[in-house]
Formats: structure tokens, C-alpha cells, sequence
């Protein structure tokens, strides 16, 4: 029998490292459970399986109970993020009441994340953040096709630049995502795909997060995964984004692969997997691209893997479609 989830806990909280400043500091990072994404609950997006976090009928006392037990386990650490499973700033998820008891309780580290849907960061709003604010936006791609038809998010490139700019302009940070490897595009579409949204979100953003995908149960991906359609992408194409966006971007270049060097999440032959996972890790700390260098045979299947996708026309798993296996992870 399921385990019931209690609408007073938070779904997870853990520590970890990030910058702020420029300087690699602990970070706090919080999942609260909530009545679940606005945007979910008519759809949702393609590759999301945040859902699963999400309660129905959490009340304004639950979030208060569950923001008392986060700060049991609150050390000063000078960054906190704080995420849902849809908007922070959205009040049917996060009601005004606790939202301005979150901007109390932190206001004295150095950096307070969350993230938001575009259509709730508005004028009126963003003068209400404190100025330790970063705010994370979910572009996931520029290019208006790849948003409706491999992703279905529900807003334009042009709503997020809007969003941005906004936050921006009243002096606060954003965090772009971008997502490596959507349903539907094929490992040299999909690197292609984020260097150019990564360009893009350049001129509204502090720092850009490449996050490939990672494959969420009870999900499209996850389906198409199941069937061989989809692979999530190597390690080696987030290294050669990064490698050609080294230099040409002015915000802060990261990634911190969730599932990395699982069959569900970026990986490469196994065998070099937690090594390029390393160096992916090196610079987004540091910003040198000679800490991406990373080397294995592997890299040889990798890019004749892409030459026979565009020669078929596919973005479906050939290893596995040639080897007629379907891996499943249970």
C-alpha cells in the first residue's frame, strides 16, 4: 500500500553547492508540497513528472507547518532555493501570506531562489520581491515550435524574454533553464536547439541552466522512452554546448544533470559517465572551458550515432532499436 504523504511535510530538503557572489557556497534547497502547477492540471508539459509532488487540498496552515519544519533544518546556509511543483509565485500554489513569511524567514542570506510561470511575474508583483531574489524561469527552448509541439508549455519565447526583462529591470537575478533533448528532436537538433535558446536567453539572464532531460514517470518522455522512440541525450552533446557557448554568453553557464549517468537521465557508455559528469560539474563552477575536457572511445558511437539519425531522419533510440532490447528501469 502507498505511503500517504502528509500536506504538513515538505516533499524534500537537502544541502548542496552553488555561488552566489562568485564565491561557491552551501545552499539550502526545499520542494514544497502544494496543490500542484496551474499549468499541470490542464496538461502540463511533456517531460514533467513534478506532479507526483504535488497534494490536492493543502491548506495556508499546511504550508506554514511545513515551513516550520524547514527551518528546523535551516543552518544560515547563504542560498536557499525554494521550489513547487509549479509557480512560487502563483497564489493558488504559494498564498500572499506565506510568500511574504518565506521573504521574512530568509531575508538574512545572501540569495533567495524560486521559480515562476511567466504569466505570474507581473509589475505589481516583482516590486513586491526582496532584493536577495533570483528568479528561475523554465524557457526550456526559443523556438516557438519546439515549445508547442516537443514540450507543450504553454507560453512563447517572447513571454519569458518579457518576464525577464522585467525582473531585470528591477535590479533582481534570473535564472534561465533550458532542457537538452526534448521529445521529438534528435541529439544534433537538440544541441543545436540549445545553443541557440541559450543565446537567446542571454541578454535577460545571470545564469543559464542547461538541464538534459531527464525521463519522469508517468510522462510522455517516459512512454516514448518505453518504446524506444526517445533516448535522453549523451554527455557528450552537453559538453559540446557548453564547449560552444564557452565565451559567447555573458551569464553564468551550469548544468547539474538530475538522473546523470542513469538510463533515464544524461549518460554515455558507462563506463565514462561519472568522469564527464565531473567535468560538467567543474565548470559550472568555474567557467573554464578547459574543465570540460573529458575523453573515452564512446565519444566515436556518439557522433556516429547522430550522423545515422540524420540519415534516417529519427530521433528514436538506434542502440536499442538495432539491438531490438528495451530497457526499462523499474
Amino acid at each position: 500500500m502507498k505511503e500517504r504523504r502528509s500536506p504538513c511535510e515538505p516533499e524534500a530538503v537537502w544541502k548542496e553547492k552553488d555561488l552566489s557572489g562568485g564565491k561557491t557556497v552551501d545552499a539550502m534547497v526545499i520542494i514544497f508540497r502544494t496543490n500542484g502547477c496551474v499549468w499541470a492540471k490542464t496538461g502540463g508539459c511533456t517531460m514533467c513528472g513534478y506532479r507526483q509532488a504535488s497534494l490536492g487540498g493543502v491548506t495556508e496552515e499546511d504550508l506554514n507547518r511545513q515551513l516550520d519544519n524547514v527551518l528546523f533544518s535551516y543552518k544560515d546556509e547563504p542560498f536557499v532555493k525554494i521550489y513547487t511543483s509549479g509557480s512560487f509565485l502563483d497564489e493558488c500554489e504559494i498564498p500572499m501570506g506565506i510568500r511574504q513569511r518565506v521573504f521574512r524567514e530568509f531575508a538574512g542570506c545572501e540569495r533567495l531562489l524560486f521559480e515562476s510561470r511567466p504569466e505570474f511575474v507581473t509589475e505589481e508583483t516583482v516590486k513586491t520581491l526582496p532584493r536577495n531574489t533570483t528568479v528561475a524561469l523554465g524557457l526550456e527552448s526559443s523556438d516557438p515550435e519546439v515549445l508547442e509541439r516537443s514540450i507543450n508549455k504553454g507560453f512563447t519565447p517572447d513571454d519569458i524574454r518579457r518576464a525577464g526583462s522585467m525582473i531585470k529591470n528591477e535590479g533582481l537575478l534570473v535564472r534561465t533553464y533550458l532542457i537538452l533533448k526534448p521529445p521529438f528532436l534528435s541529439e544534433s537538433e537538440a544541441i543545436e536547439d540549445a545553443e541557440a535558446s541559450a543565446l537567446f536567453a542571454d541578454g535577460f539572464s545571470d545564469e543559464i541552466s542547461i538541464n538534459p532531460l531527464n525521463v519522469q514517470r508517468g510522462t510522455l518522455a517516459e512512454r516514448l522512452w518505453k518504446n524506444g522512440e526517445l533516448r535522453s541525450p549523451w554527455i557528450w552533446s552537453l559538453i559540446e554546448v557548453m564547449e560552444r557557448l564557452s565565451g559567447k554568453v555573458g551569464a553564468r553557464l551550469m548544468s547539474s544533470p538530475s538522473g546523470g549517468g542513469s538510463q533515464r537521465g544524461a549518460h554515455n557508455c558507462g563506463a565514462c559517465d561519472a568522469s564527464a559528469l565531473e567535468a560538467v560539474e567543474r565548470f559550472s563552477f568555474s567557467g573554464d572551458p578547459k574543465d570540460l575536457r573529458a575523453s573515452c572511445g564512446c565519444k566515436d558511437a556518439w557522433i556516429r550515432g547522430m550522423t545515422a539519425e540524420r540519415l534516417l531522419g529519427t530521433a528514436a533510440d538506434l542502440d536499442r532499436g538495432l539491438n531490438n532490447e528495451l530497457i526499462i528501469q523499474k
